[in-house]
């Protein structure tokens, strides 16, 4: 049974129609995504489904007792609870049944005989309560959740007021989250989550989420990963696409070929019935003429299916950039701190003409810091940086404050692109095409700068710096703001060839946004912000499978020299955590005695350390520690960690010189009899 529908629903706000006859339904554990474009009414579908708005006609139906839990773009959470109150909310029932118990424990130290049944029934009833709430473990599941969105344990006493906007979001989506209610409404919940968060995320709602799920989201990775079935808001009405975003594109795609083909058809029919009427209006078949006139305006009316809108084909010519030589930026042994805090340590980096680098990291880990030492606007510590003396760079920002707001949109595109080389400027119609290249159509062309919303104004920027001539382009987060459409014009304009209209410069693009990132560039600097960086040459998706790889569990069936190589591979905190979380000191214990009696079992059973003196054993034991040391010293270093057959020939040394300790600690121990 549907938990929620929406039947032949209007709504509109004056005399624009937002939705007009719209109908859906949304079953129990469903996932659905929720697409279209920058103010065709998907939060307004949400808000009608969260009672937030009413219908100006139609159905809004929801099942009895069902719960919904609505993330908007500023959630509403109390500004004097600390950060883990704000979360723990969500189980304030829980808190209560924790303090009646309490009572109840207080009562039982001296009641009487007649009170003693009544008090244990209802202690019974609180703790079977209390159990199927989560019991304990909700003091778990919150740092969980607080974790999974990017929190650390220091920052769970801070005051809800005394958070960053952005951080306050992810305080009212962990909340949301925790409360698990039937449908969870999310309009845009990865706008201010970092890579690693927006993977958690997509992960909880995919597999730990029981309820169903309506997000609004233009990160076509969560999209992928999450939902089962698209739903599009166009031209007022809801169309529906089984399948995640990637089939959504396909289906959409073939959708938009039929309908060419019949408003090709109808185009036929409707010119041949012009043609007729035109011919025979005032000749004997008047008559005839007149009725197939009636039928056609009919027609047209009733039956005319419009032509496609084209999202697909960019048909632009971007001018060309300036060469600059062989090198655009180069970076030797840069460090950069701030205080204790250590972004950058012996950073190298060479970018060449035509380079794509794909720049990722945790929130505050430095990405926008580089940015500034290698265009110069901040001096690093210590090292050297050389630029073309050709570079011609356009730097999108995070702010567009040098914008003038009074330009309509193709003005601005004409005053940005600079003249070409006989120095005339671009024409109105150039500008116009351009604008329209980047989805700026008819009377939005026209739009004054000021008046555009946050993603429309970015579009235009991008417009005018992707087809600036610049032989450098910095796109500092690019697609924040952008719906799914928008992105996917600027990832075009940044893949295609340069003879197809594609961007032929440098490109250092900083983004969250993985589908970019592997669309756009081929290779991929990561920093943690906390010196170490790496630098990996493939798209972000090759990145992402090799990190994914070499996080992943060793199986039960792995031998222990290759359990062995994995754990050197995971770092030590996420080794410890996976401890902690697990609870695995029997397996860990099993794989130590497996490796023990495979010594014992290649040496016929015999002992070879048995006739070693103590303190030989212990002096081996000890330059062993320092061997092993020093090859964890060296899969530390980035330069080693990214030469693949040189991290494997350490794995495989660690992996003997580890079973020669764990031989000579076993004859250690049986000798003190420890």
């Amino acid at each position: 049974m549907p938990i929620a529908t929406l039947t032949n629903v209007r709504f509109g706000h004056g005399t624009r129609l937002l939705l007009d006859g719209a109908t859906l339904t949304i079953e129990p554990g469903e996932k659905l995504g929720l697409v279209g474009r920058n103010g065709c009414g998907k939060s307004t579908l949400m808000r009608l489904l969260a009672g937030q708005s009413k219908p100006d006609a139609g159905i809004v139906g929801i099942q009895r007792n069902c719960r919904i839990g609505f993330l908007t773009q500023d959630p509403t959470i109390e500004p004097t609870d600390t950060l883990r109150e704000a979360a723990a909310r969500a189980f304030t029932r829980l808190h209560e049944i924790r303090h009646e118990l309490e009572g109840v424990y207080e009562l039982l130290s001296h009641a009487g005989a007649d009170d003693l049944d009544r008090l244990l029934t209802k202690q019974a009833t609180l703790d079977a309560e209390f159990e199927r709430g989560g019991g304990y473990a909700v003091d778990h599941k919150i740092d969980a959740v607080l974790h999974g969105l990017g929190f650390v344990d220091a920052q769970f006493s801070t005051l809800v007021s005394k958070l960053s906007g952005g951080q306050r979001a992810r305080a009212g989506l962990a909340r949301l989250l925790l409360e698990e209610p039937d449908l969870l409404l999310l309009d845009e919940p990865t706008n201010h989550l970092d890579i690693e968060g927006r993977r958690w995320l997509e992960d909880f709602l995919a597999d730990e989420f029981p309820g169903a799920v309506l997000v609004v989201s233009h990160d076509r990775w969560l999209l992928d990963r999450v939902v089962s079935r698209i739903i599009e808001i166009h031209d007022s009405s809801i169309r529906e696409y089984p399948g995640n975003y990637a089939d959504f594109v396909v289906l959409r795609r073939e959708r938009a070929l039929t309908q060419q083909r019949i408003h090709e058809k109808q185009q036929d029919k409707i010119s041949r019935e012009e043609s007729y009427i035109a011919r025979y209006k005032a000749g004997q078949r008047a008559r005839q003429a007149k009725g197939r006139a009636t039928r056609l305006e009919r027609f047209q009316r009733d039956n005319l299916v419009e032509r496609p809108v084209d999202f697909d084909v960019m048909r632009l010519q971007l001018p060309r950039a300036e060469r600059v030589g062989d090198i655009v930026v180069s970076a030797h042994e840069v460090s950069k701190a701030f205080g204790p805090r250590v972004l950058l340590c012996d950073f190298e980096l060479t970018l060449k003409p035509g380079d794509r680098l794909g720049v990722v990291g945790a929130n505050g880990t430095g990405k926008t810091t580089l940015l500034r030492i290698l265009m110069g606007d901040e001096r690093p510590d210590t090292g050297s940086l050389k630029r073309s003396p050709r570079l011609s760079v356009g730097w999108f920002r995070q702010t567009h404050d040098h914008l003038d707001k009074t330009l309509e949109v193709w003005r601005h595109l004409q005053l940005t692109v600079p003249p070409r080389a006989n120095g005339v400027r671009l024409s109105e119609q150039e500008a116009r095409d351009l604008a329209g290249a980047f989805l700026f159509s008819g009377g939005a062309q026209e739009s004054l700068l000021g008046s555009l919303s946050g993603g429309e104004r970015a579009r235009a920027v991008l417009a005018g710096l992707v087809a600036g001539a610049h032989n450098l382009l910095i796109l500092d987060e690019p697609s924040n703001h952008l719906d799914i459409p928008s992105a996917e014009r600027l990832e075009q304009a940044l893949s295609l060839p340069p003879d197809e209209g594609g961007y032929d410069g440098t490109l250092i693009l900083v983004s969250h946004d993985r589908a970019l990132l592997t669309a756009t560039c081929d290779q991929i600097l990561s920093l943690d912000g906390d010196g170490k960086w790496r630098l990996f040459q493939g798209t972000y998706a090759e990145f992402d499978a090799q990190r994914v790889a070499s996080e992943a569990a060793p199986s039960a069936k792995e031998t222990p020299k290759t359990a062995v190589k994995e754990v050197v591979k995971t770092p030590v905190k996420a080794v410890v955590k996976a401890v902690v979380k697990t609870d695995v000191k029997a397996n860990v214990k099993a794989k130590l005695q497996s490796v023990q009696a495979q010594a014992r079992t290649a040496t016929n059973g015999r002992n070879p350390l048995s006739s070693f003196p103590l303190d030989e054993l212990d002096a081996r034991v000890q330059a062993i520690t320092a061997k092993l040391e020093a090859i964890d010293a060296k899969l530390g270093d980035p330069e080693v960690y990214a030469d693949r057959k040189k991290t494997n020939a350490l794995l495989d040394e660690r992996t003997t010189v580890e079973g020669q300790k764990l031989r000579l600690e076993e004859e250690w121990l049986r000798r003190t009899d420890v």
